[in-house]
């Protein structure tokens, strides 16, 4: 409920331009009454070719029926989460997956609001990368042999003398030679991908294909597509493609972040894991696939049934054989050895002769807690080499949010601690933290801004005041 005040329209319409999804609404006529500047961008018109004409005037290649918006004015009911393609007047092909709501006043239907995310360029590269996957699948079938570009890591590639990894690493080589599922749960950056890869390459199949696919990187409708194949005529714009569990065939299907794939993807994927079998999306006609099935969580399997994020009958079939790595901060009894390991590697990369880490940043590194885990020691390690000139890494040349975090738990601990003013302290903290989210989430602001759980407007905000501060 809005307070009614004079400029009250007026902020509404500024809270909803400034939010980064596209904005459609409509009113009962299916008049367009409203359209943000996002919209426009990815239908490529302008808000005035769309604004006060009817949605069909606009878009002409969809209709009653293939239109969200013009769907919910009929039946009153929401749609979530929906993939729609279609042309704008400018014949541009574009492709959404929207969510539609009604809109009602006093229970009486008024209109229909729709929020869309573009995923045109999403799309063109997932097929561009089934694509190419297809053809290496194909070179695998005509060699005989297994490529290295499908699964490069072994066993000896994990360094460790934690005596917890080390049991996980014995157990996965005993695994290795089944084909029962195997459920991998680790946080971001422990080396999950690096021991299913170990896993592939210790069996059977480690001559057919190893292909895997981050759940979480793309929306359900494509993600749909993108691992079981489509069928041409499936929906607009579909053509004859495989999936990736045809792509797999005879091999190994990684699926990472298996608890972000939505709940209706996941009660398919149950039955293919069951039977054995898989239809194409559109398709009718059912084939046998022989795949073995690994995933990963980067959440504990309590916190995921708890939460509703998996299907119990689908963890209980996943979860076949169980594996758990430790993060970083629990086997810091490994920290040298892989301080060490980075070292070499970037040095032959850099062509640099580092040989020493000073005793004082290793003693940084040891009281840092290491969100990123072993992934960010390695960025850690990069950025130095980066820097460093000779052939010592000090503590001038980690990550600024390294130190701030050991200048953190230096006042905490210290009886005296060397204080500072405490806005720039908590500027710096603020700083650093949206440093290591944006650091973790590959610069992706709605995923930082969940880790950091403030609103994404906030997070934006802030980076926005920063930019202004520099120039």
């Amino acid at each position: 409920m809005f307070i009614q005040t004079d400029n009250a329209h007026s902020m509404l319409e500024s809270i909803l331009e400034s939010i980064d999804e596209a904005i459609h609404a409509v009113d009962e006529n299916g008049i367009t009454i409203f359209y943000n500047s996002v919209a426009a961008k990815h239908d490529g018109v302008t808000i005035e070719e769309v604004l006060g004409k009817h949605f069909l005037e606009v878009f002409p290649s969809l209709t009653k029926t293939t239109s969200t918006l013009l769907r919910v004015i009929e039946t009153g009911k929401p749609i979530y989460n929906e993939q729609q393609t279609y042309k704008n007047i400018r014949g541009k092909h574009i492709l959404t997956v929207n969510t539609t709501l009604p809109i009602k006043v006093k229970g009486k239907l008024v209109g229909a609001v729709e929020i869309a995310k573009d995923v045109t360029k999403i799309k063109e590269l997932s097929e561009k990368l089934v694509d190419l996957q297809v053809k290496m699948n194909k070179k695998q079938v005509n060699k005989k042999t297994k490529t290295e570009e499908n699964a490069k890591y072994y066993f000896n590639d994990i360094l460790t003398e934690n005596p917890h990894l080390i049991f996980v690493k014995n157990m996965a080589c005993k695994i290795a030679r089944t084909d029962s599922p195997v459920l991998v749960y680790g946080e971001t950056g422990t080396g999950k991908e690096l021991l299913v890869q170990s896993i592939h390459n210790a069996s059977q199949r480690k001559n057919q294909p190893f292909i895997a696919q981050n759940c979480a990187a793309l929306p359900a409708p494509l993600l749909e597509s993108i691992l079981f194949g489509t069928v041409k005529g499936s929906f607009t714009g579909a053509i004859d493609r495989q999936g990736l569990f045809e792509l797999a065939d005879q091999g190994t299907l990684f699926l990472d972040e298996i608890n972000s794939m939505p709940l209706e993807l996941q009660a398919k994927l149950l039955r293919v894991i069951e039977e054995g079998t898989l239809r194409r999306v559109g398709s009718n006609r059912s084939f046998s696939v022989d795949v073995r099935i690994i995933t990963a969580i980067n959440e504990t399997p309590k916190k995921i049934l708890e939460e509703n994020q998996l299907r119990k009958d689908l963890y209980f079939r996943l979860n076949v054989v169980y594996l758990q790595i430790p993060p970083l901060r629990e086997r810091m009894n490994d920290l040298s050895l892989l301080v060490h390991h980075f070292i070499k590697k970037y040095n032959q990369k850099f062509k640099k002769a580092v040989t020493h880490i000073d005793e004082k940043t290793l003693l940084l590194f040891e009281s840092y807690h290491w969100p990123g885990n072993v992934r960010e020691l390695e960025h850690a390690i990069e950025s130095a080499m980066n820097i460093v000139d000779g052939d010592t890494i000090d503590s001038d040349h980690v990550p600024s949010h390294l130190m701030v975090s050991n200048y953190t738990a230096t006042c905490q601990t210290s009886k005296h601690p060397s204080l500072k003013p405490l806005r720039k302290t908590l500027e710096e903290v603020e700083k650093s933290l949206i440093h290591q989210a944006l650091y973790e989430t590959n610069g992706n602001i709605q995923q930082a801004a969940n880790l950091l759980e403030i609103p994404r407007q906030t997070l934006q905000y802030k980076l926005t005041k920063r930019k202004k501060h520099q120039r």
